[in-house]
């Protein structure tokens, strides 16, 4: 995408809601000067004014350092005016062009297009449903993306923030995946319910259901005459929460399929 087409879409978002400021530009005369103007502007927040100080420097610096540079600020200043798929676009191939670059080698750009795709997530609003009961087509996408970052580079600064977006989408994830389990158990359909809070326990463990998704696992494999299954994961929720309020209840029921023989 060129540069002028970058500013006239980020105007276009402005006009239509985005933050930013109002666009003028004073260039200088070294490719330099205009990069660090144009770095202002990011952190101002004035994405398109950033757009045209880049764009300048990509006509009028084609080989300067600052050129290469200038296409990454502009897939930022994308990024930061809430363009996110045109955004994931330019780091793509900022990527492909500059697979060497500093910028490429630390991470950098591959991270911004996992949290481009996490920022397009909706969030919840009282008239609508919840999100967790929507297609997690999208939810999937950003979870794939930031855990192929966090394989990918391993030494990366941008790690830490990485964690905590993949910690906040497997929870999405899971609680659709608990919503799932729920809407086919009380459907009276027992093997969609195992289905999904197996994996539910094999995707995401820690996030907050693993208690309740053992209960009912068990539970499920009872309805299904798969008595054995049910036993060994009412023992793990025995032995891993002892404390935990369906404790008890998996107790009484492993001692009354131990009495029945079955």
């Amino acid at each position: 995408m060129s540069a002028f087409v970058v500013a006239v879409a980020l105007a276009i978002a402005v006009g239509c809601g985005g933050k930013s400021g109002g666009g003028a530009v004073e260039y200088s005369v070294s490719a330099q000067k205009n990069y660090e103007k144009g770095l202002k502007e990011l952190e101002a927040k004035d994405w398109i004014a950033a757009a045209k100080y880049f764009g300048f420097i990509k006509s009028r610096f084609p080989y300067s350092k600052y050129a290469v540079l200038a296409e990454l600020r502009l897939a930022d200043a994308e990024f930061g005016a809430e363009q996110y798929l045109e955004a994931i676009d330019s780091y793509r191939l900022f990527i492909k062009f500059h697979p060497t670059h500093e910028m490429v080698a630390n991470g950098y750009a591959t991270f911004r297009i996992g949290e481009a795709y996490y920022k397009q997530l909706p969030g919840d609003f009282w008239m609508y449903p919840p999100s967790f009961e929507k297609d997690q087509s999208s939810t999937e996408d950003a979870a794939n993306e930031l855990k192929s970052f966090l394989d990918k580079y391993p030494d990366s600064p941008f790690r830490a923030r990485a964690k905590e977006i993949v910690e906040k989408v497997g929870k999405r994830l899971a609680d659709h995946e608990w919503y799932v389990a729920r809407y086919y158990w009380d459907r009276g359909k027992p093997m969609a319910t195992v289905l999904r809070l197996r994996r539910l326990l094999e995707r995401y463990r820690g996030v907050g259901y693993d208690e309740d998704a053992l209960w009912l696992l068990g539970r499920a494999y009872v309805a299904v005459a798969m008595p054995d299954r049910a036993k060994g994961v009412w023992r793990e929720l025995v032995e891993r929460y002892p404390k935990s309020e369906h404790a008890g209840d998996a107790r009484s029921a492993l001692a009354s399929l131990d009495s029945s023989g079955r």
